[in-house]
């Protein structure tokens, strides 16, 4: 009997239908694996938000409105600053065609009354005569009278808060009494040192109780224009401005003085000077305690 030969399984052979079928299933993956991850690419591409849109145009800006400027000077009283605001719109007009929202008459109803600091909460004012800070300032054409007065009184307010009234307290002088001196030195000084000395003269004045002779206060209480000379008849009208004939300070100040002067008036020299005269060079003033050097002091000032 022929001997058979043993089976043996064939390990790495198979037949070739399920070579090709395992050949096939690996393409098949690895073209699932490349859509997949396409597939992948494209959906995080789509979910990603979008850019933000564009800026919208810049809008167009409005053309800035001229800048106009008014010069108030030192001394200068409500009424002069009124004048000066018609002065001012009558040159806008002439030189640049533009004619301001300021009026003259609305500027002097709009300071009649307004905020002013807590130092004059008791004051009786009639209007904002020494309240009316004087500066430069800018305006433009649409600026109203009221938004001006606001202006210099925000001004003055600041300026104000630099001024120490503790020595005028202790004369029992107020807040007011400072303003109405302060009024009364910016409109007899021209040499900036003598603010204080003039200050002076009034505290001691007002402390013998002597009238104070400044005849400022005569010219503002009549309206006498400075160019103008004061009669004789009009040193004796009785009027609570005549400082010639009557004790004491006037009820208000009689111009819009500036800080120098406003500080001069709360903190006055500490001399016995009682009276002053103008010099012949019409600007600076003698000072002496001694009514015989005043009356015997050469009168070529008084012509100035």
């Amino acid at each position: 009997m022929a001997e058979r030969e043993p089976y043996v399984r064939h390990r790495s052979g198979g037949s070739p239908r399920a070579a090709t079928f395992a050949a096939l299933g690996g393409v098949l993956l690895a073209a699932a694996i490349v859509a997949g991850l396409a597939w992948g690419v494209t959906r995080a591409i789509r979910e990603e938000p979008p850019p933000p849109p564009p800026p919208p145009p810049a809008a167009a800006t409005e053309p800035q409105l001229p800048t106009l400027r008014i010069v108030f000077p030192e001394g200068f009283t409500r009424a002069q600053m009124a004048e000066r605001i018609s002065a001012v719109n009558r040159i806008a007009k002439r030189e640049k065609d533009i004619e301001p929202a300021l009026r003259a008459p609305a500027y002097l109803r709009a300071t009649r009354r307004g905020p002013v600091p807590d130092d004059f909460e008791d004051a009786n004012y009639p209007n904002l005569e020494g309240f009316l800070f004087p500066a430069t300032y800018e305006f433009t054409e649409e600026t109203t009278s009221r938004q001006l007065a606001r202006m210099q009184l925000e001004a003055f307010a600041t300026a104000w808060e630099k001024v120490d009234l503790e020595y005028a307290s202790s004369k029992n002088l107020t807040a007011y009494d400072v303003l109405i001196i302060a009024s009364m030195v910016e409109k007899e000084v021209q040499v900036p040192r003598e603010r204080p000395l003039v200050a002076a003269v009034i505290y001691n004045r007002l402390a013998a109780g002597m009238p104070l002779g400044i005849d400022a206060t005569i010219r503002y209480g009549l309206g006498i224009p400075p160019t103008q000379a004061i009669l004789q008849s009009q040193l004796e009208t009785d009027s609570p401005y005549n400082s010639r004939l009557r004790a004491g300070l006037p009820p208000t100040p009689i111009a819009n003085p500036g800080l120098a002067s406003i500080q001069a008036a709360a903190h006055p020299a500490e001399v016995d000077h009682l009276f002053f005269i103008r010099k012949a060079d019409c600007k600076s003033h003698f000072f002496t305690a001694s009514e015989q050097e005043f009356l015997s002091y050469p009168r070529d000032g008084l012509n100035c």
